[in-house]
């Protein structure tokens, strides 16, 4: 008789890897490029490719993790399983505050784009509602519309690419500026971070592990084939980018992409690429709370959030109340908040998950092992060598959430004893 508190299996390798796609091709691949120039040049191709090593190692420890611990809440899972309560925790309680407020950051980056003046805030608060109702109704639902924003995303990058080498003046001599290494390694390993961070979506497929049949052969699968995708198209525009209106170009204007689309002659194109920022972020925001709702899911089955959450609809087989709660939470943040300016402590938090992945993918046994050790022992190093690159602020604040999830973890645990 099967469980009727388990999530159903229904996503194949196809919808899983979709649910990666559309959780890395956000709106990062809009705007992530402009920090990245400004702060390595050129050099940002070389953060590229840090940054997708570093993806690289993180991810083969989620898949590691994902096919012997096949159910919801990713990293939180596995570093209960493999190093205690505490680690799953941590890396549990930063995801879930993290990406709460990256979500409110996400709705208003969507609104910014698809709303008139003054309007941001209630069509932001409108596209979690109906996001969420999607994903309420399954996640056969939310992996159907996931499909179709992100084919609408890389159809519109298609266009912006076609457009630039098509309809501008691209000097392939631009691409290497003043030189990849011109701003020094400091400032390749911001950019490294900046991309890192804007592609970092793979783990999703691993929170939603519990909905994935032939978990073992489909996830690492999946989260191999979202990474690769999505690592060739941030490759494909960086370069683009760099050879229409140089590293300086990219620098200076907050949406390159469309800058570099307009400055030719099919300038028409714009605002196709503009419309493809609005859907990529909503393609983000649809994947960031089914991923939320299962995390929030396997906190509340152990008790680390308020077990009434870890209820699954009997119908759609959805962590219906996590899910539900969250949407509000996110449109109670948008009503008085603005935080797209203000989420790097969500970085700190990323870094600590990924950390946490690595050390608990370290302890496997080889019966369980599907990559090298040292792979991990470089992602651990490089989890914290990015944390020396994050904004003092960004720290402190992650500081104090994980602070703030302590006591609070605390408190609780003195009470039942």
């Amino acid at each position: 008789m099967s469980n009727p508190q388990a999530l159903a299996r229904r996503l194949g390798t196809f919808d899983a890897s979709v649910i990666g796609l559309g959780s890395m091709i956000g709106a990062g691949v809009f705007a992530a490029f402009t920090p990245a120039a400004a702060a390595a040049g050129s050099g940002l191709l070389v953060g590229l490719v840090v940054a997708a090593f570093v993806a690289f190692c993180n991810a083969t420890s989620s898949s590691q993790l994902a096919a012997v611990y096949p159910t919801s809440g990713g990293t939180y899972v596995y570093g209960r399983e493999r190093l205690g309560p505490w680690s799953g925790f941590l890396a549990g309680w930063g995801f879930v505050i993290g990406k709460t407020a990256s979500a409110a950051a996400m709705a208003m980056t969507f609104a910014a784009y698809a709303a008139p003046a003054g309007w941001e805030r209630p069509v932001a608060i409108a596209a979690v509602i109906v996001l969420a109702a999607v994903n309420y109704h399954g996640v056969t639902r939310t992996a159907g519309l996931t499909r179709i924003l992100v084919v609408a995303v890389l159809a519109a990058l298609a266009i912006a690419v076609a457009a630039c080498w098509g309809g501008s003046s691209p000097d392939p001599a631009r691409i290497l500026g003043d030189g990849l290494l011109a701003h020094g390694w400091y400032g390749i390993l911001q950019s490294a971070g900046l991309l890192f961070f804007a592609f970092a979506g793979y783990a999703r497929i691993a929170t939603m592990g519990e909905e994935v049949r032939d978990p073992k052969r489909t996830i690492p699968r999946a989260i191999g084939i979202a990474l690769g995708i999505t690592i060739i198209v941030y490759a494909v525009i960086a370069v683009t980018l760099l050879a229409t209106i140089g590293p300086e170009g990219v620098a200076t204007n907050p949406t390159p992409l469309a800058a570099a689309v307009e400055a030719g002659s099919m300038s028409w194109a714009g605002p196709v690429v503009r419309a493809g920022a609005a859907v990529a972020a909503l393609g983000a925001l649809l994947a960031l709370i089914a991923g939320l709702g299962r995390t929030s899911l396997a906190m509340a089955r152990e008790h680390d959030l308020p077990h009434w959450l870890s209820a699954v609809h009997p119908r759609y087989k959805v962590p219906h109340r996590a899910e539900t709660t969250l949407a509000v939470v996110i449109c109670a943040i948008i009503s008085v908040a603005d935080l797209r300016g203000a989420i790097g402590f969500s970085s700190f938090g990323v870094l600590i998950y990924y950390l946490v992945a690595n050390i608990a993918a370290f302890t496997q046994p080889d019966t369980d092992r599907r990559y090298p050790k040292a792979l991990q022992v470089l992602g651990a190093v490089a989890c914290v060598a990015l944390v020396a690159t994050l904004p003092p602020l960004s720290v402190v604040l992650g500081i104090l959430m994980f602070a703030a999830g302590i006591i609070l973890r605390l408190v609780r645990l003195s009470r039942k004893s």
